[in-house]
């Protein structure tokens, strides 16, 4: 039950990107941290380019794409391979779908704490509780 936010700027904007990124990410979760698709929701925002900021500096001045994706997990869902798997493909995916990247763009998987999240009414922890009874 990942929430995903993905913010971005791109120096070639096209129609269609931000279900484009929600599909990839969406994927990226399921195969490299297995998430379930079916609870998984996606925020994508497209950032001002004029009020991204990297170094002082624009990176579509410099013909550059940048992205900040925060992904919220239950903790010890994932292993550190697992963590570490999604953050390197999310990288290169993003980088094939925004274009060329500029180093500084960040992904975060945001592991919290099994009773202060949830969805639907009820925490991650209390679904278990629900699932595995006695």
């Amino acid at each position: 039950m990942p929430m995903i936010t993905v913010r971005y700027v791109t120096a070639s904007p096209r129609a269609g990107i931000s279900a484009d990124i929600a599909k990839l990410v969406t994927r990226l979760g399921a195969e490299q941290l297995n998430k379930d698709s079916k609870v998984t929701a996606v925020l994508v925002e497209e950032a001002d380019p004029q009020g991204w900021f990297i170094a002082g500096k624009h990176p579509t001045d410099e013909g550059l794409s940048a992205f900040w994706l925060d992904i919220k997990i239950t903790a010890g869902t994932n292993t550190k391979a697992e963590t570490t798997a999604f953050v390197r493909a999310a990288f290169i995916e993003m980088e094939e779908l925004i274009g060329p990247l500029h180093e500084e763009s960040y992904v975060l998987v945001h592991a919290a704490d099994s009773d202060a999240y949830g969805y639907g009414g009820r925490t991650q922890n209390g679904r278990w509780a629900v699932a595995n009874p006695g």
